[in-house]
């Protein structure tokens, strides 16, 4: 796993947005795993700037979600398909054919489930997944407990994250209870995990799924376990890490060509 602390979340998403345009030179129809919530914002902000400057051509990319509200109709103004095509889709220049997502308005949730995850598989993998770290360290909708090995599945979601997410909605009565999720199994497949944490608020949640040990207790701690993981902080976020002037030599020591 690799830790590198930034100023603050503009520097973080341009880094990450540089990460994701290198991507795509090399592979211009990468399939992108996206996360939704304020967090990921700079990211897809200066990620379209480079789009619309010439600098990166995603005309060919392909963008997965992480996870889906059940119950909410796809055309629902928070569903996390109309959020996505909002923030990263459109902005992008790309069209609905590019996009792909768990159906949370599906009849049978668990088909729905299982079918997402042949689909991520038969589009020959995620590429680069997106993540952001929830106060409790859980990621994507896998809360603490979730299984390690855990598939694409509904899950139901804790009152202190509905409370979080309360803030896209009228009231807390708005937000639905159950979510579609990819499972930590099924993120961990993906090739490249970035993770993007800012705000004090996440300090605890970073401390503890970097340098604590690996337990379904903090489900991002399982990103210990994957062979190119990249967690990007701001100083806020990094407050609590014990090793961050390690952190801050390894990466300030790394050749340029390495990327993140």
């Amino acid at each position: 796993m690799e830790v590198v602390i930034v100023p603050d979340a503009t520097a973080g998403g341009e880094l990450i947005a540089g990460a994701l345009a290198t991507l795509l030179r090399r592979k211009p129809d990468a399939l992108l795993g996206v996360a939704t919530g304020s967090t990921p914002l700079p990211i897809y902000e200066a990620l379209a700037a480079k789009v619309r400057a010439g600098a990166v051509d995603a005309s060919r990319a392909r963008i997965c979600q992480l996870d889906e509200y059940v119950g909410l109709p796809a055309g629902h103004p928070e569903s996390y398909r109309s959020v996505v095509l909002r923030e990263v889709v459109e902005p992008l220049g790309l069209g609905e054919d590019s996009f792909m997502g768990p159906d949370g308005s599906a009849e049978d949730v668990q088909a729905a489930c299982e079918a997402y995850d042949r689909a991520l598989s038969e589009a020959g993998g995620v590429d680069l997944q997106l993540l952001g770290i929830g106060t409790d360290g859980h990621i994507g909708f896998n809360e603490p407990c979730s299984s390690l090995a855990s598939r694409t599945r509904i899950k139901t979601l804790t009152r202190q994250t509905r409370e979080d997410n309360a803030r896209f909605f009228d009231s807390l009565d708005e937000v639905p209870h159950h979510v579609i999720t990819q499972g930590i199994g099924t993120i961990l497949e993906a090739r490249h995990l970035v993770l993007l944490a800012t705000g004090e608020g996440k300090a605890d949640a970073v401390a503890h799924a970097v340098e604590g040990p690996v337990a379904a207790l903090v489900p991002a701690s399982a990103l210990q376990l994957h062979p190119h993981a990249t967690v990007v902080v701001d100083e806020a976020a990094a407050a609590k890490l014990k090793l961050a002037d390690y952190f801050r030599a390894t990466y300030a020591a790394k050749p340029d060509w390495q990327g993140i």
